[in-house]
């Protein structure tokens, strides 16, 4: 039996702007939304960003990737299908806040287990539904992605100064190094689950062709399935450990994981490891924050987006082949095309902004795209860059390296 949450037997929008609001949400600027309480009570502070996927909002907010930002969704109906135990892209959330249009319906889905109200309290992620989320996406649309912070404190008066001051005293995610946080402190041998189909859900591979070490600056659990896809043992190590433990471990290749914060802020420990591991003439893979921290350690430089893409219908240009991809995106920095060294190859190109969305290393078995080529639920347009990077692997263990 589910638990009903604060607004479940609100009918309409209508009906819902009649009850008093005891929660709100602050920009830094002054603009706020009041709204009705999601989740856990509290108050939380960070970037407000928006996503236009239309499902995988379990698998949205426990994407590591989200640390220190709160997500508004673009879709009203968000909640609808509940949540289990089974979809979680990381063991620990790191969201700070979520933002949804309407009222949340009891859950209808055969793998439901819990009310997405119920799930956020468990995990502590404080949110606020019944607010006009396209307002607030339009305006991050024209003033980019500000700072805000959601406040959810039912007995309490809500103080808009104190909430503002918060709000504009936190720094942002320029020059702010998450992957630190998010890593694993220990390394861990990925227990083997493959992508979830129905009818099986998630199946155990006991297959193990090759040997991937997994750099971990906040990966999402979806990408180690797809190496369990393709036969592959996942060794993942912490995102500063260094290049001479990792090839003590005898990996076929290498993956640079997805991750949160400024790709930056993490050169003075990541560009040193990644430089000597491309030395060693072993395939790389990144994505996300690794596609930006292989860019970094060729020499090229990073910057903060105004907007950033999120969502599970970004178009992508295949600039070798000319064909164009559907594909799930979230970041909030970009690769600067001005800086690329000559022996970069730009691969893969946004069409809604033209930034760069892949690069490869024009001399050895090294390249990196910035969209999820594993996004599930999502498109799944991209998985062909997991078989490229097999097939490197499948080259590199033929070699007598060791």
């Amino acid at each position: 039996m589910y638990l009903k949450p604060l607004i479940q037997n609100i009918n309409s929008l209508k009906h819902l702007n009649k009850i008093d609001s005891n929660a709100i949400l602050i920009l830094q600027n002054g603009k706020f939304f009041k709204g009705i309480g999601l989740g856990f009570q509290g108050t939380a502070t960070g970037e407000v960003c928006f996503n236009t996927s239309i499902t995988g909002y379990q698998e949205i907010i426990s994407d590591p990737s989200y640390a220190e930002q709160i997500i508004n969704f673009t879709f009203p109906h968000v909640g609808n299908v509940g949540t289990n135990k089974e979809d979680h892209e990381s063991d620990k959330i790191w969201t700070k806040g979520v933002i949804v249009n309407s009222e949340i319906t009891s859950p209808s889905n055969y793998r439901a287990l819990k009310h997405l109200d119920v799930w956020l309290k468990k995990n502590k992620i404080v949110g606020i539904t019944g607010i006009d989320t396209r307002n607030l996406t339009n305006f991050i649309r024209d003033q980019g992605a500000p700072k805000g912070t959601i406040s959810f404190l039912n007995k309490k008066k809500i103080n808009i100064k104190k909430l503002l001051k918060i709000t504009q005293k936190w720094g942002g995610l320029k020059n702010l190094d998450l992957a630190q946080k998010v890593s694993t402190k220990k390394n861990y041998t990925w227990k083997g689950l493959k992508t979830w189909k129905k009818g099986t859900g998630y199946v155990k591979n006991n297959k193990k062709k090759f040997h991937v070490i997994a750099i971990d600056y906040g990966i999402k659990k979806n990408i180690l399935r797809y190496f369990s896809e393709f036969d592959c043992r996942v060794t993942v190590v912490s995102c500063k450990n260094s290049a001479e433990d990792i090839m003590k471990l005898k990996p076929n290749g290498i993956f640079l994981s997805n991750g949160p914060g400024d790709p930056a802020a993490t050169g003075k420990y990541a560009i040193p490891i990644v430089k000597e591991l491309i030395k060693k003439n072993l395939p790389v893979f990144g994505i996300c924050l690794g596609h930006q921290i292989l860019a970094l350690t060729l020499g090229a430089k990073t910057q903060k987006m105004s907007l950033g893409h999120r969502g599970a219908n970004h178009p992508v240009k295949n600039l070798i082949n000319g064909r164009v991809e559907i594909t799930s995106q979230n970041h909030g920095f970009e690769v600067v095309k001005s800086s690329l060294k000559k022996n970069i190859q730009i691969t893969h190109q946004s069409l809604f902004d033209n930034s760069i969305e892949g690069i490869r290393l024009k001399n050895k078995p090294v390249y990196s795209v910035q969209y999820h080529p594993e996004s599930n639920p999502g498109p799944q347009d991209s998985v062909y860059l997991f078989k490229e990077f097999i097939k490197n692997m499948k080259k590199n263990a033929q070699k007598k390296r060791y």
